[in-house]
């Protein structure tokens, strides 16, 4: 089985390209939702309390998400911090998901894939692509959050050059180029190489 890394910047749509890989039958592991479930896991909470305080938990499995957005997206050390606890915690909820998969291949979808090195685990990556000042907009509209606070987290992500140089597939969401004949072209490819 081969495992297909997804990835792209802040707002580029990755996540609408995933569930068109669900549609169209391919598993897909969602590392984002993956890593929010894992801040109730009692040794991932003991560490987050240890570096935040027990003010971070609003009760004893929920974490405030804007307080620690607030904290870890203006100190590179905090969020490498967070970074350590949760990738591991992930890569196991990952590791137990993908042992119960039976296709061809599989997507694991993830925002820093390649910052985090995870994309080292697998066979081909593919990266979606969309204009910087189109994938403000999306991620200001989806996350209600102002300019200011999408700027600053995308400059905790990589370049769109960086990643798109690690790229095996590019997929280009932009407002007037379809996303499925895009993803379909890359299926087929990927069911070749199976």
């Amino acid at each position: 089985m081969l495992k297909i890394g997804l990835t792209g910047g802040m707002g580029s749509g990755k996540t609408v390209v995933a569930q068109i890989f669900k549609n169209i039958g391919v598993p897909v592991f969602c590392a984002d939702i993956e890593a929010k479930k894992t801040y109730s896991d009692s040794e991932v909470r003991r560490q987050i309390i240890n570096i935040f305080g027990k003010q971070i938990y609003i009760n004893d499995t929920d974490i405030d998400r804007q307080a620690l957005a607030a904290k870890i997206f203006n100190s590179k050390e905090l969020l490498k911090q967070v970074n350590n606890i949760i990738h591991p915690a992930v890569c196991k909820h990952f590791e137990k998901w993908l042992a119960a998969q039976k296709s061809a291949y599989i997507i694991h979808e993830a925002a820093i894939m390649i910052e985090s090195g995870f994309d080292r685990l697998m066979d081909k990556i593919i990266v979606v692509n969309a204009p910087y000042d189109l994938r403000i907009m999306r991620a200001m509209l989806r996350d209600k959050q102002s300019y200011q606070q999408i700027t600053e987290r995308m400059a905790n992500q990589m370049s769109d050059e960086e990643r798109n140089a690690r790229a095996d597939f590019l997929i280009n969401n932009y407002m007037n180029i379809p996303l499925l004949p895009q993803i379909l072209e890359i299926h087929e490819k990927i069911i070749a190489l199976t």
